[in-house]
């Protein structure tokens, strides 16, 4: 891993490409397309890019319009706001119907840093999880979130997209993207770990460190929350014994929740979750808030080390 780049970005680099491929293809902003890299898009398909303006849930009700006509329409803005703002809107306008609409929502989680409370939404998985019908994504790099785009694209029905504002590792080989496939990128017997989007790193890291100490960690990117990998999550905790997941979001409500319910009645498991503990954020620097919320490297490695040590 060497290159480092925001999921966001490669979002934006992934509906060029798609706009290329299909005229179908249309992106609506909420006056945001600086900061959720919609704007080339903007500049190059002017005609297929609509700012909606500080007006998130009728962003939502013109892009369930659009996906009547035969388009393919992705709303941009802050996952705050379009999660939390816009939910009615997403609930009985784009899932109750079953509409073709991308939920393609940057500024996610708690990399948000310098923004603050206000702006760092540690519930929206939760929320969209939650609606019947929607489909939830969380890719771990540039690369998976390209892929994830085009997979939104490809498939018929309502999707969330979550993407970082902050910079990230992009990982050097390339892994498969199926949408409700995890992918198991460390094997193990001593334990495994279920990690979603930024946290798949630091989680092969910890994995790698404990592996020196004679303790084969097994790491699965769990990039879809829904559909679950429920196969792949039985598998590798009945193989493994010892269940960890890592998410830069809620514990309630998020990956870890999803696992625990996948593994209730299947066994008898150790388990732990590590996330945010029922807290609202704070500013701070990217890396100063997840140190402050336990999800730093070095914070995880010690969870890591202290559970399955």
């Amino acid at each position: 891993m060497s290159e480092k780049k925001a999921t966001r970005v490669a979002y934006g680099e992934a509906l060029l490409e798609l706009a290329a491929e299909n005229d179908k293809v249309v992106v609506l902003d909420a006056d945001l397309s600086h900061a959720t890299m919609t704007l080339n898009f903007s500049q190059q398909y002017p005609d297929r890019f609509f700012n909606c303006g500080i007006a998130e849930c009728n962003m939502i009700d013109i892009a369930a319009g659009m996906s009547t006509m035969g388009y393919i329409p992705f709303a941009s803005t802050f996952a705050i706001f379009g999660t939390g703002r816009a939910y009615e809107m997403v609930r009985n306008s784009v899932a109750y119907p079953h509409f073709n609409v991308k939920l393609a929502m940057t500024h996610a989680g708690i990399t948000v840093g310098e923004d603050g409370g206000s702006h760092q939404t540690f519930e929206d998985m939760a929320l969209m999880r939650v609606i019947p019908g929607m489909t939830v994504i969380c890719p771990c790099d540039a690369n998976e979130a390209k892929r994830a785009v085009k997979a939104a694209a490809a498939m018929d029905g309502p999707v969330y997209l979550r993407f970082a504002r902050a910079a990230s590792y992009v990982f050097e080989e390339e892994m498969p993207f199926e949408i409700g496939k995890a992918n198991v990128l460390r094997d193990g017997t001593d334990g495994v770990i279920f990690a979603i989007g930024l946290m798949v790193k630091p989680a092969l890291d910890a994995a790698a460190a404990m592996a020196e100490e004679g303790k084969n960690i097994a790491v699965v990117n769990v990039h879809t929350l829904k559909p679950l990998d429920t196969e792949t999550v039985l598998a590798y905790a009945q193989k493994c014994g010892k269940v960890m997941t890592i998410e830069e979001h809620s514990i309630i409500g998020g990956l870890g929740d999803a696992v625990a319910s996948t593994l209730i009645g299947n066994g008898c498991f150790g388990f732990r979750k590590v996330g945010i503990n029922d807290l609202f954020g704070q500013s701070g620097t990217s890396n100063d808030v997840l140190d402050e919320y336990g999800l730093s490297d070095a914070k995880i490695l010690a969870q890591v080390k202290d559970f399955f040590g």
